[in-house]
């Protein structure tokens, strides 16, 4: 046990409760980091009335920004004694919708915010810290800054789950099969990509249908918070941090982003043809086999993510004044890391690293 600052051990802000305990050197480590401090960020903003920016979908499909507040986004009221923080855990919830080649292996997400009084868990999100700008739009105007964001397979497990969620009757099964038209019968071989291109803007319209019939239903899935860095990448900004959402319908859009290829198929369409595989499973048996979906629907390509964008593609998409200025300044982070916290990090990325090489952020 570690004790950095007389009479207070080191901590993140807000969290009372959590499977990780930040007294001890091996809860800050890179993979620790990335998820744990974006939680006690949003809590951290939640405190100050600040809302995280929501992108979500209209009826058109658009991306539209709204406002989620930390209870909406996390379920729970983050500074609450009952919220407990359950890192890279499973969420039972979505557990229902898949099969795995063993049940003790079911994917686990980044965040699942658990009630502790009525031992329920209430949110399950995916966790991206990400650069801004990224290496693609460092050189342009800071209007037109952006961040890589890279979606791995899980996600979009999640993505199915939480729409299936939707669909969770027979009579809502039944409208999801007729929303997915016909393509799902069509095609004899989904591990052909020969079969499968010619279908594939039939598949595409298919899901955005189903987008489109869930546009009010819609729910958080990717928590992405931002640090904004000036000077070539070398300094924080002085205004540095910043939180964005992605709902699970406006993941469909980041993916779609991508021009397609009319003579291969891209990571962006596999995911597509997954996510479609998946729902289509699900009006047929009432779960889907996700491992078995992403190992034969690989197109030649790793299964390790799913797809990629960079900053050019997320700023059309992100662009509004808190990613030009992120609301929360550099000299907040030691409201964050609390009990000098920052020491034990083991910094394998940038910004660990930053946080340990300039102490003078905690003085």
């Amino acid at each position: 046990m570690v004790c950095l600052i007389e009479g207070q051990y080191p901590g993140l802000f807000g969290q009372k409760h959590s499977n990780r305990d930040y007294r001890y050197e091996e809860s800050w480590g890179k993979n620790q980091f990335n998820s744990s401090f974006p939680a006690s960020l949003i809590a951290y903003m939640g405190s100050l009335d600040k809302e995280p920016v929501y992108l979500c979908t209209n009826k058109k499909n658009e991306i539209v920004h709204k406002n989620i507040s930390s209870t909406q986004l996390l379920g729970i009221d983050p500074l609450s004694d009952d919220a407990y923080y359950n890192f890279e855990a499973g969420y039972f919830p979505y557990e229902q919708y898949y099969t795995a080649p063993n049940d003790k292996k079911k994917e686990k997400i980044d965040l699942v915010m658990f009630n502790r009084s009525s031992e329920k868990a209430v949110s399950g999100l995916e966790v991206k810290l990400t650069t801004l700008p990224d290496n693609a739009t460092k050189d342009l105007p800071e209007s037109e800054y952006g961040s890589e964001i890279v979606v791995r397979s899980p996600t979009i497990l999640f993505l199915a789950c939480s729409i299936c969620s939707c669909y969770d009757s027979s009579q809502g099964q039944s409208r999801l099969h007729n929303l997915l038209n016909t393509i799902g019968e069509e095609i004899k071989d989904w591990s052909d990509m020969r079969q499968v291109l010619p279908h594939y803007k039939k598949i595409e319209q298919a899901v955005l249908g189903v987008s489109t019939d869930l546009y009010r239903k819609q729910v958080p899935l990717i928590v992405q918070p931002i640090w904004k860095t000036c000077n070539g990448l070398k300094d924080l900004a002085a205004n540095c941090l910043d939180v964005f959402v992605w709902s699970n319908l406006s993941v469909i859009q980041m993916c779609l982003r991508e021009k397609a290829n009319d003579n291969n198929i891209t990571r962006n369409q596999r995911t597509i043809i997954w996510l479609y595989r998946m729902l289509w499973d699900f009006t047929l048996y009432g779960k889907f086999n996700y491992r078995d979906i992403v190992d034969l629907l690989a197109y030649n390509l790793k299964t390790d993510k799913a797809f990629s964008i960079n900053g050019n593609l997320t700023n059309a998409m992100m662009k509004c004044k808190e990613l030009r200025t992120p609301r929360i300044s550099k000299d907040e982070i030691k409201n964050i890391i609390l009990g000098d916290g920052q020491k034990l990090l083991k910094p394998e990325r940038r910004f660990d690293s930053y946080l340990v090489s300039h102490p003078e952020l905690f003085e």
